[in-house]
């Protein structure tokens, strides 16, 4: 019986990306008989042609299934959306700019045998000097606030458990905290470093501003968020021996 795997792509403006997408995703999944592959990729309000390029890929690409957001959300509710129709037992995610590579999914995926979740870190990132910065540094305050052991949070290469889906609590920004949730959930987190290409086609999204000082800011709803977060663990019923009073 096979395992189900499901891919998930937020797209703002990636038309001419998506057909490479595709091919190399189809590539790395080629030869592995043994996964039912899934490929969501959620188009998040974009205002090229992305949508029309989405119903010819369908037509030579049966595992598709292309998901449209009512109006451009962000690339967490895109991200989250995407995960919560998500059918298989793994999910795979990574950015529709093509500068995450689907080479790395098989190596995902022989990680989640053992592990809840994987994060992706870029070692050899093909960014500009402006853009290093400003991640290193967001990277570095998390890390000193949070704790939460992940050297590249804005990396969009991850793997999860279909169970992870559940704690993910969904806010603007919540793509870069991943981890946050899943270590108070009690899940294993495991890193692997992947492959990252400059962009080919296409304009960056995010700058400065709307990487380095939002990100820095979310900390502190994060941070706050991290010690209120409670897991809804439930036991079968009359199992509960605990005679303390609720909080």
């Amino acid at each position: 019986m096979k395992t189900g795997v499901s891919i998930v792509v937020p797209c703002y403006n990636e038309a001419d990306t998506i057909p490479v997408l595709l091919d190399a995703i189809a590539g790395a999944f080629q030869g592995l008989e043994q996964y039912d592959l899934e490929v969501i990729i959620v188009d998040d309000g974009s205002m090229d042609n992305t949508e029309a390029v989405l119903r010819d890929a369908q037509t030579r690409f049966g595992a598709l299934r292309p998901i449209s957001m009512a109006r451009n959300s962000g690339q967490s509710a895109a991200l989250v959306a995407g995960m919560r129709a998500a059918h298989g037992e793994f999910i795979l995610t990574m950015d529709g700019d093509m500068q995450n590579d689907p080479a790395d999914f098989p190596r995902a995926l022989e990680l989640l045998q053992d592990y809840d979740c994987v994060c992706g870190y870029r070692e050899k990132r093909q960014d500009s000097p402006l853009r290093l910065f400003s991640s290193r540094v967001a990277n570095a305050v998390r890390n000193a606030i949070l704790h939460d052991g992940i050297r590249d949070s804005g990396c969009g290469l991850k793997g999860f458990r279909r169970e992870c889906v559940d704690h993910i609590v969904p806010f603007n920004g919540v793509h870069r905290f991943l981890a946050v949730f899943m270590r108070r959930g009690g899940f294993s987190i495991v890193e692997m470093p992947v492959r990252h290409h400059a962009r080919r086609y296409g304009v960056s999204k995010y700058g400065l501003n709307n990487r380095l000082w939002r990100g820095i800011y979310d900390l502190a709803g994060v941070s706050w968020l991290r010690k209120r977060y409670v897991v809804p663990a439930t036991l079968p019923f009359g199992k509960h021996t605990s005679g303390e009073p609720h909080a």
